[in-house]
């Protein structure tokens, strides 16, 4: 009689355990395709951190060798006013001449008053942004000694840049998938779920950008990564 009610105990346990897994199966079935997709933003307006300045300076003239010692005399005049206002020799780029022969050029006209056209580009490229910014307000006291910085080609702009983003990568990854999360526990409360495990996700999207146009020198970092989170009850 004892074994007898032995073997229908373990028979029902079994029963019972067996219809706990289909449960469980097929709750995992049901559940295996709930899942959400949300965006994570993380932002910053941090400081340029290394500029580029293209300074450009023109001379004109109808004799070759006179051309290039006023070039060269201006050359020595705006890198001892960088020097003196602080540059280090090490962060200035003097580039050779470009002369042009305005009789040379096929479709050039004749009506110009001078044969030759140089053009001087120094380049500071420094990290003391603000020095450097500082010396563009005063760069009008060249013209106290006879040198007239002329606004450059689209090429030679001055740039702004922030090149140390990398040290804020991990803090503004953190931030962005923290932020997905908020958005996914929104959407869990409103579908009435909760979240689960991270399924996927991507490494985020940086990008440098100015601010306005009238700041260039202060960068906006941006960062956006998608999160995709599985759903339960």
């Amino acid at each position: 009689m004892k074994e007898r009610i032995l073997s229908a105990a373990i028979i029902a346990i079994g029963i019972m355990a067996l219809g706990l897994f289909i449960k469980g199966g097929i709750d995992n079935y049901a559940n295996k395709d709930r899942k959400v997709s949300v965006k994570g933003l993380a932002e910053r307006e941090v400081a340029a951190d290394k500029v580029t300045w293209p300074i450009v300076a023109k001379e004109v003239g109808d004799e070759l060798p006179l051309l290039y010692d006023r070039i060269a005399v201006k050359q020595q005049k705006i890198r001892a006013f960088l020097i003196k206002n602080g540059i280090q020799p090490s962060e200035i780029s003097i580039n050779a001449p470009k002369v042009t022969d305005v009789k040379a050029e096929q479709y050039s006209s004749n009506d110009r008053e001078y044969r030759y056209y140089a053009t001087l580009v120094i380049t500071v490229t420094s990290r003391k942004v603000d020095l450097v910014r500082s010396i563009i307000a005063r760069q009008g006291e060249l013209l106290k000694q006879g040198i007239a910085i002329v606004a450059g080609d689209y090429d030679t702009n001055i740039e702004y840049e922030y090149v140390s983003f990398k040290a804020m990568k991990p803090r503004m990854m953190q931030e962005a998938i923290a932020n997905a999360e908020t958005t996914a526990q929104q959407f869990a409360k409103n579908s009435h779920s909760k979240l689960d495990k991270i399924v996927s996700a991507d490494q985020g999207q940086f990008s440098i950008e100015d601010r306005d146009s009238n700041t260039p020198y202060i960068k906006k970092v941006r960062v956006v990564t998608t999160v995709t989170y599985s759903l339960k009850d």
